[in-house]
């Protein structure tokens, strides 16, 4: 049986590292001022930002089922007999319900994982997938082991700004200025459903020390169960100092044991955060 794995941009992975890895990369449209653009097919992140930069206005959307459609036939006339097909997290988009939609009329041979994750935690499932295939993992074998593991993880994510929060409807035009007035950035935490605020801090340097404590203890905690654990960082920082700093950070802090890995912030993301937002997950593994 020869399954192959297919994921979306959402976890930081593009097209050309997709096939360094033997995998599928679905590209996440992006639209700015009313045109469609896709992640890292059209659309560099430098180009994205500077497009924000200029006062663009961005929306997410999710693929077309004619696409995904298109993928999936294309993948199996390759010679696969089965796809797991890992999208974001169906509490952070509908683009999952889609595709189990879709999956329906292709008789079992494409297995769609719901297992609550985003970015660097999707990106941990899909690593989790590729070593479940090369074991000799059907399909739905694999797709029942990611999603039963789906929620042993976190995310933490500060924003520079609170412009676009406010720009997609997260928070007031009052609330937005005054947290620029005070320096206030919120820090926002994933458990798999959907991002919650859950403190506001003064300042960006106390904002990232926050993030960095809290999935430091959590990344203890899951090694306190004895599960192997990845730590996932991301940023959407324009210069390349800042990530190296925001990862050095990360890795200084981390408990001995875990794994680590820099992803970029997908254009899904970027979206509602904007340019120089950082975060980081702790996931459980089911194979490092």
């Amino acid at each position: 049986m020869k399954t192959a794995i297919v994921t979306d941009s959402n976890s930081g992975i593009f097209p050309e590292q997709g096939k360094e890895l033997g995998i599928f990369i679905l590209p996440m449209p992006v639209i700015l001022d009313g045109k469609t653009y896709f992640e890292g097919v059209d659309l560099t992140h430098q180009e994205f930002y500077q497009r924000l930069a200029d006062g663009a206005d961005a929306t997410t959307s999710q693929p077309s089922p004619a696409d995904v459609e298109a993928m999936w036939n294309s993948v199996l006339a390759q010679g696969f007999d089965q796809i797991v097909h890992i999208p974001m997290s169906s509490g952070l988009s509908a683009s999952c319900a889609t595709a189990q939609g879709l999956a329906a009329d292709f008789d079992g041979k494409v297995q769609v994982v719901d297992n609550h994750r985003v970015s660097v935690s999707q990106y941990d499932g899909v690593m989790d997938a590729i070593a479940l295939a090369k074991e000799g993992l059907d399909a739905a074998a694999i797709r029942e082991q990611l999603e039963a593991g789906g929620m042993d993880s976190v995310i933490y994510l500060g924003v520079d700004t609170l412009k676009y929060f406010k720009k997609n409807g997260r928070c007031t035009a009052a609330t937005a200025a005054l947290g620029t007035v005070l320096n206030i950035k919120p820090l926002l935490k994933c458990d798999g459903e959907r991002f919650d605020a859950i403190a506001k801090v003064r300042g960006v340097a106390n904002c990232r020390k926050q993030a960095v404590e809290m999935g430091a203890k959590a990344a203890a905690e899951m090694l306190a169960k004895g599960w192997s654990v990845s730590v996932g960082v991301a940023s959407s920082f324009q210069d390349p100092e800042e990530e190296a700093s925001w990862v050095e950070q990360i890795q200084t802090a981390m408990p001995q044991g875990v794994a680590l890995h820099y992803e970029p912030l997908s254009f899904s993301v970027i979206c509602h955060t904007g340019p120089d937002a950082f975060g980081l997950s702790a996931s459980r593994r089911l194979r490092l």
